[in-house]
């Protein structure tokens, strides 16, 4: 009998035990997204921890991702009760697969960006503090993250690749028709803010600005880019002098008021003219630093991260060949990964086993001992007692269990048992059956 008649393939035997709720960019828009989103991270974690084996959280300018060791259908219970609507949901394998995808760049706005790499670790990072994250979760992060730098060191899929900071500013830049002899001012200088005024400091401006409400930390970015830093108390009187602002804190609430704005916006028209200095705003923060209704004053021309799906389509049509490459990559790895999930998923039951032989073992152990302190009779015989003792408790649910399928008439189930304790389909004719090799 061939052992593969009774043997089941790993992949095809074994459910892969994560759900994702998604809500990003492909499906929803900048309004969506931010209904969506959860302001209080650890709060929501520390609520989800005792419902799912393990719970993360991805958010990043433009997706939400609720990633679970748990089932799908807990899952939806779970964001309902939390008023959460209009994601997507994904299980098994379409979930892992999903991971891979972000992690590779494939899955972002601005296809092979780096960017998505370091915000998944932080977010392993931040389930590990809140102490959301079990060892399943943690291997599928990990699995993901290792997968995303792969893609990145054989193909070209991020060679040139712009993030959603650098697309703002090349935005900026067909807005205005060049950059060069502008003033521009950058808010915010956590990792986006610090892309957007790099790829600003080589365009040739009359000036950068930089805000942020730790004036320590505009300042270190200024002298960086050759910049000034401002204060945030300032910052309506340098969006007064630059052309466009681009936007990208991580406060979770406006910066930019309309009722602030408008009489600066009447500061920059001249006497003879019917409109003030036209000022573009980028924002490309989540939630959006600019009040809603900002658009709405005369010479101000706001944009959101919606808008950067124009340079997203170029993005895409100029990589298909380099997104076809990664998603081979990430099939390969799909199926690796998954083996390395079913191997993880019975490490309890592996340990279960050896804990139960080693109880054997010691008692065994102890009983020869006694008997080598208060008999006189031979080492050997005592040891040939051990061994045969041990035989017998080691294998005596074993051979209940073939007995059992014989009185069944499963031949099969049997051969199964043989075979996961020697590794041969049944035992060789005129030989004993547990005989060492």
């Amino acid at each position: 009998m061939n052992t593969s008649d009774f043997t089941v393939k790993p992949e095809l035997a074994y459910h892969i035990e994560i759900a994702i709720a998604s809500l990003s960019h492909h499906h929803a828009r900048i309004q969506e997204i931010e209904s969506f989103r959860f302001s209080d991270e650890k709060s929501l974690l520390e609520r989800a921890k005792g419902i799912f084996k393990g719970v993360l959280l991805l958010q990043t300018c433009n997706r939400v991702e609720v990633i679970v060791h748990g089932g799908i259908e807990l899952l939806q219970s779970f964001l309902e009760e939390e008023g959460r609507s209009g994601h997507r949901l994904l299980e098994g394998e379409a979930a892992l697969r999903h991971l891979l995808e972000l992690s590779s760049g494939m899955d972002s706005m601005i296809v092979g960006e780096d960017q998505i790499i370091g915000q998944m670790r932080q977010a392993l990072k931040r389930a590990e503090e809140a102490k959301s994250v079990d060892p399943y979760l943690r291997t599928c992060m990990e699995k993901a993250i290792h997968v995303g730098v792969l893609v990145r060191q054989r193909t070209r899929i991020n060679r040139g690749a712009v993030s959603i900071g650098s697309a703002a500013v090349e935005l900026a830049e067909r807005l205005l028709g060049g950059l060069e002899k502008r003033h521009i001012l950058v808010i915010g200088t956590g990792e986006m803010g610090s892309l957007v005024a790099k790829a600003l400091a080589e365009r040739g401006l009359s000036a950068i600005y930089v805000a942020n409400r730790t004036y320590d930390r505009a300042v270190s970015l200024a002298e960086e880019i050759g910049g000034k830093a401002v204060r945030l108390s300032e910052l309506y009187n340098y969006i007064r002098l630059s052309d466009v602002v681009i936007s990208c804190t991580s406060a979770p609430h406006p910066i930019i008021y309309r009722e602030k704005l408008q009489p600066v916006m009447e500061e920059r028209r001249w006497p003879l003219e019917k409109h003030p200095r036209p000022l573009v705003i980028i924002d490309i923060a989540q939630p959006r630093d600019a009040e809603e209704g900002v658009q709405e004053i005369d010479g101000v021309q706001l944009y959101t991260i919606d808008d950067l799906r124009c340079i997203s389509e170029n993005n895409l049509h100029s990589r298909m060949t380099e997104i076809e490459q990664a998603r081979v990559i990430v099939e390969d790895e799909l199926a690796h990964c998954r083996r390395l999930l079913a191997r993880s998923s019975v490490e309890d039951i592996i340990a279960s086993i050896y804990t139960w032989a080693e109880a054997i073992r010691v008692r065994e152990k102890e009983r020869a001992l006694h008997r080598m302190r208060n008999s006189s009779a031979a080492p050997e015989g005592i040891l040939d007692d051990l061994t045969m003792a041990l035989v017998n408790k080691l294998l005596a649910d074993v051979t209940y269990s073939i007995r059992e399928c014989g009185e069944k008439g499963d031949l099969k189930g049997a051969e199964a048992i043989l075979f996961a304790l020697t590794k041969r389909s049944r035992p060789p004719r005129g030989r004993n059956f547990f005989r060492a090799e």
